[in-house]
């Protein structure tokens, strides 16, 4: 049974940051991509990041590039997500995700908010 846990949300200010963090378990977590996912209320949900699992090469939408990072620690059986300088529209709930099985976690909840 797959099973995909978030943790690392909270409440922060603009400009601060937080890591995200996914503990997998069930399948070979090194031979799959994964990637993280947020959806703010009323708001379709949105990719911000993804990560090969081959070559660890990332991709990141234009609205996180630079500020937002990707990666994993395959010994750990999680995938990571550093965000930086946090603004009040990164607010919602992020989710991780395995593209090739099609499977979600529960979501941690992201507010950035003064």
């Amino acid at each position: 049974q797959v099973q995909l846990v978030e943790s690392g949300g909270d409440l922060v200010q603009p400009g601060g940051s937080l890591r995200l963090s996914c503990v997998v378990s069930g399948l070979p977590f090194s031979k799959y991509g994964m990637s993280w996912h947020r959806q703010a209320p009323g708001k379709e949900r949105e990719m911000v990041a993804t990560i090969n699992s081959v070559t660890n090469s990332t991709w990141y939408p234009d609205s996180v590039k630079g500020r937002f990072t990707i990666s994993r620690d395959n010994a750990k059986n999680t995938v990571y997500l550093q965000m930086n300088n946090l603004k009040p529209e990164d607010t919602a709930m992020y989710y991780c995700y395995v593209p090739y099985i099609n499977h979600w976690g529960q979501g941690t909840q992201v507010t950035v908010s003064s």
